[in-house]
């Protein structure tokens, strides 16, 4: 069975969760074999946990986003499909390989897509656009789901979903039902700490779903702990909303690690709750944004946590199916 009809099984099970842990690529300054090292011990971290797949994520400057300044510097990395290749042989799992297409042009990015399938074995993708609507495009975000549609591999494509968009602007829903049209068949949010936005959009997204005879698609909910304030202004700058009170509760706490995992794993049960009623294919993601030993094992600690909770969800969910047949 080819990675990518595993995903897509696994996707059509609504009471299946799927369960992914997100990385980056190391810097681009890095030597190949110690790349390949990198990619090694990451696997080596996750080996006693039981998970999907991987994904990569696509790092952009994203400087003309927002004026503040960036809380770690970027650096440039290795590219996505290198490194989702390496860690799709070495743990013979599916990786979800993130791509950018702000600096693209239809003809860069099909080339770019051809050389994905052909020379790395990436067949899930998930496009992002641009972050600030100031950067000059070359290839809009719809343009480039339909340069993925057309080319002749079958790639398996997913789009990302911003809670804290609908929070403003009340319409994330609607575009969750445009990609899905544009061929998207999965989306993975951003990190959560504003569990009530995400309530709020997966609401209004299952009950559009409803009113149109639409099949809702797999939503992958990504969380990330937080042990400094470093990191959570690291958060913030990604354009996560972390509500005032949220972030003087982690960081007033003796440990503001285990406070995060603590409101994570709170938020989850939460949402949990509310989309109760709602058929919606779940997923997890979770990622540790720093480098540092405590965040990682953190993560892992919280990925342990979380996916107990979903998997316990979705069983009652299938026993109260049961129930009514």
């Amino acid at each position: 069975m080819s990675t990518q009809s595993e995903l897509q099984a696994r996707y059509n099970d609504i009471y299946r969760g799927v369960y992914f842990i997100g990385t980056t690529p190391p810097k681009s300054d890095t030597p190949l074999d110690k790349v390949s090292e990198i990619a090694e011990k990451l696997l080596d971290r996750v080996s006693d946990i039981d998970f999907d797949g991987l994904i990569v994520y696509d790092i952009q400057d994203e400087n003309s986003r927002i004026s503040k300044p960036r809380p770690f510097p970027f650096k440039s990395t290795h590219d996505t499909r290198l490194y989702s290749s390496l860690l799709n042989k070495k743990s013979t799992r599916p990786v979800i390989t993130y791509k950018s297409v702000v600096q693209s042009n239809s003809d860069d990015f099909n080339e770019w897509a051809n050389e994905a399938w052909q020379k790395y074995g990436v067949k899930d993708v998930v496009l992002v656009g641009s972050p600030s609507k100031d950067n000059k495009i070359s290839l809009s975000l719809a343009d480039a789901y339909k340069t993925l549609v057309d080319n002749p591999h079958d790639f398996f494509i997913g789009g990302v979903t911003i809670a804290e968009r609908h929070a403003s602007n009340k319409n994330e829903h609607e575009r969750l039902m445009a990609k899905h049209q544009q061929g998207c068949s999965f989306f993975i949010s951003q990190a959560i700490y504003n569990p009530q936005a995400t309530i709020d959009l997966l609401t209004r997204y299952a009950i559009e779903c409803q009113k149109q005879g639409v099949k809702p698609q797999r939503l992958i909910l990504t969380f990330s702990p937080c042990g400094s304030e470093k990191t959570l202004e690291f958060i913030e700058w990604l354009g996560v909303n972390v509500p005032e009170a949220t972030s003087l509760r982690i960081l007033n706490a003796q440990s503001p690690l285990y406070e995060s995992i603590q409101f994570c794993v709170n938020s989850l049960q939460q949402i949990l709750d509310a989309i109760l009623p709602y058929d919606l294919p779940l997923g997890l993601n979770i990622e540790s944004l720093t480098n540092r030993k405590e965040e990682i094992d953190g993560s892992i600690l919280l990925y342990k946590l979380l996916r107990s909770k979903m998997d316990n969800f979705l069983a009652k969910k299938e026993l109260s199916a049961l129930n009514k047949q």
